[in-house]
This record gives structure tokens, sequence and C-alpha cells, in this order.
């Protein structure tokens, strides 16, 4: 690798750690204003707690450590990353640090369902383990030559899935994760029942549009070189969230018969989870297609929790579950012939192999990471407590957690 792609890969690594506090934007104003500090402290203490556990044995799980099986790497093959920082390798410790950041944005993720009702240093242990124990694993399985790698024993009966930069890596896996932590947090009081309205929308705004600049990071850095490809990967970043914002506000022009801006910047978020497998393997029209397809089944699945009873109380499971679904899978279908990565989607000659492979990698990841984190969570349930009491919710989280407020009149 030479000087400019090892450059291009620390500023994509940059960008990516910039979608943490961005997404502390997007959730704190549509968090209410008793609860803003709480929400955003737990997207930058993902970014404590899981920077040090990837250091001390995320990355030796997800790969760099090494694995003699098809299900995660060994876990002091390389502690502290001591191998990784001796390496004379150009890109080894580039790439450790950027898969940090990856697993720093996919914890972040998940806190958002728990907003209002979890106890602080519950959420900081449950970030440390869910780090190590479900996105490292996850991550081998695809990207570190695990199972579901091309390297793995699934490659030896199906066309290799395809996910360039965390369909089923970061968003099927937080999104199962968020629903099975928000149904074992239990809902907040009053939900159904009173509304929990965004207290900034600005904020939200704000949020997604750092979203959306980290993002380009994210999906075109994972290419690992600045080149054609990658600046394919870029526009279909572009246009699928373009897209997805378009075709959320005439869903909600349609049902509601309001366009909204929160609307706007959810599907925004939509079409940037639904483009994150598949922006290697689409062209831009495909990437539009993605993005259209994504916004709308978003908009209608965010609803679906007040017709099951879970609370889901910024929507990832919506947003981060739907929307990675709908990527992940239309790789299957729009796919073209002249991608970097082997097979074909249907609607391109390819067959239904490479969707059948995908449907078989999101069922997997989602199998697991819904066992694994609700052993997680229900472990800190049962020990040293999950929820704050009724009194600290219906008051102020902000108070009892940090002795802060953020706005003077927030109580």
């Amino acid at each position: 690798m030479d000087s400019p792609n090892v450059a291009w890969l620390l500023t994509a690594a940059s960008l990516v750690l910039l979608m943490t506090p961005g997404l502390a934007f997007f959730y704190g104003g549509m968090s209410r204003s008793k609860s803003v500090l709480n929400m955003m402290m737990m997207s930058f203490s993902a970014i404590g707690v899981v920077g040090v556990a990837w250091v001390l044995f995320g990355f030796s799980i997800s790969g760099g450590g090494g694995g003699s099986n098809q299900f995660f790497g060994d876990p002091f093959g390389d502690f502290g990353m001591q191998s990784v920082f001796q390496s004379t390798g150009e890109l080894d410790l580039i790439l450790a640090a950027f898969g940090a950041t990856f697993a720093i944005i996919t914890v972040a993720l998940i806190s958002g369902s728990i907003a209002d009702r979890v106890k602080f240093g519950s959420w900081l242990v449950f970030a440390g383990l869910w780090a190590i124990l479900v996105y490292s694993p996850v991550a081998y399985w695809v990207w570190g030559g695990g199972l579901l790698s091309d390297a793995g024993i699934f490659a030896d009966f199906l066309v290799p899935p395809q996910d360039i930069a965390g369909g089923t890596v970061v968003h099927i896996n937080a999104g199962v994760a968020s629903l099975v932590i928000a149904l074992i947090a239990g809902v907040r009081h009053g939900f159904g029942k009173v509304p929990f309205k965004p207290h900034s929308l600005p904020f939200v705004m704000l949020g997604a549009a750092l979203l959306w600049f980290g993002w380009f990071g994210f999906n075109a850095g994972s290419w690992w070189e600045a080149d054609n490809f990658a600046a394919q990967i870029w526009l279909n970043t572009l246009v699928a969230p373009a897209a997805a914002m378009l075709s959320w506000l005439a869903t909600e022009k349609i049902r509601d018969g309001k366009a909204t801006t929160l609307g706007a910047a959810s599907g925004v978020v939509a079409g940037l989870v639904a483009i994150t497998p598949a922006g290697l393997s689409v062209s831009p029209l495909g990437a539009i297609a993605i993005g259209l397809l994504a916004g709308v089944a978003s908009a209608l699945a965010v609803g679906l929790k007040y017709r099951f009873n879970y609370d889901d109380s910024l929507d990832v499971v919506g947003v981060h579950l739907v929307a990675g679904l709908v990527g992940t899978l239309a790789v299957g279908l729009f796919a073209t012939d002249n991608n970097a990565f082997e097979g074909a989607g249907l609607f391109y000659g390819g067959g239904a192999d490479l969707f059948f492979a995908q449907a078989v990698a999101a069922l997997i990841v989602m199998a697991y990471s819904a066992v694994a984190t609700a052993a997680i969570a229900l472990a800190i349930k049962y020990t040293m407590g999950l929820r704050v009491s009724e009194e600290v919710e219906t008051g102020s989280i902000d108070l009892h957690a940090h002795g802060e407020t953020a706005y003077s009149d927030s109580k």
C-alpha cells in the first residue's frame, strides 16, 4: 500500500469516529430535555469503554489475533495489540484502528433503544461485554476469516455473502440487540399514553448531517484504497440516503399529511444503513432503488413498537434492523455482474444463490445476537440491576446520573 492509500484510511477512520458524536446529537435531539445529557453520554462513553476493550481483546477476537476455528479469533492472540503495534506492515496498525471505530459506533447505536431508563453504570458494563462477546465474533465471521467469510465453511455450500461495510456486522447485529435489551429493560412509564417528543429537532438534523458526512469514511473507507471502487461506494452513499429521505417523506405525507424534519433525518439514516452492505455491489440506479425501499420500510416499521408494545425509544429497531435487512437482502437482487465481489444478484442474471446466501447470513447473525445479548442483559439485570427507579425516570436521569442538566430550566 502506498502513502496516499494510507492517508485515505487515516482520514476515513477519523470520519467514522466523528459518527459517534454525530449519533450523540441525533439521539440527544430525539430525547426529552431532562434526559439529553444521559443520552449523549451513552454515545460518548462508548468511545471510552469500547476503545479500550478493542485494544485489549476485541481486535484479537475479530481476527487480529489469528484463529483456528470458524467462530472467533484467539482472545489472547494479540492482547493489547502488541503484535500489530510492532508490525512493519504499512496497513496493519491503521486497519486495527479503523476496526475500533466500527466497534464503537455499533455499540453506541444500541443505546437509543433504552433511552430514559437504564443505569449509566449498567450501560458501561453492557457496552464493554457486548463489544467483546457479540460484535467482535460477528466481525470475525464476516471479515476475519470466520464461518460467513469467503474462507468460511458456508462458502463450501453457498455463494459467499457480500457485506462491504457492515449490514450484518453493524446494523442487523445492533438492531437485534436493541430489540432484545429493550424487551428486557421494559417500557418507560407512560409509554403509549404520554407523547415522548424530541426536544431539539435542530440537534437531530445536525446529528444526521454529521452521520452522513462520517458515513463516507465508513463505507468508502472499507474498500481500503482510494480508487474507482471507493468512488463508486462514495456515490452510492450519496444517492441511497437521498432517495430514502424522499421515500420516507412521501410515506409520511400520504399517511399523516405532513412531511417532517424528523422524517427527513430518519430517512437519511435509513438509506445510509441500507447502502452499507451494498455500496460496492450495486450501481447508482441500484443504490437509488435500495434507498427508496429502505425509506418506505423503515417509515412504516417505526410504528410497530406501539402495536407490539416494545419500547424502542429512538427507533433503532425500525431504522437499523429493518433497513439493515433491506440492504443486506437487496444485494441478492441488485448486485451487478461487474462488482469487486464474486456473484451477481437475481436482477443481473445471477439467479437466487446470492439472495439465499444473504438471507442465511442475516439469520445467523440475528440468532447469535439475540441469544448473546439476552444473556448479557439478563446477567446485568439480576446482579447490578438494569433500570433506574421510577422516581429517577420520571424526575431527571441527567441530575441523578451526572449531577447536571442541559438547560437551566430542565428538571
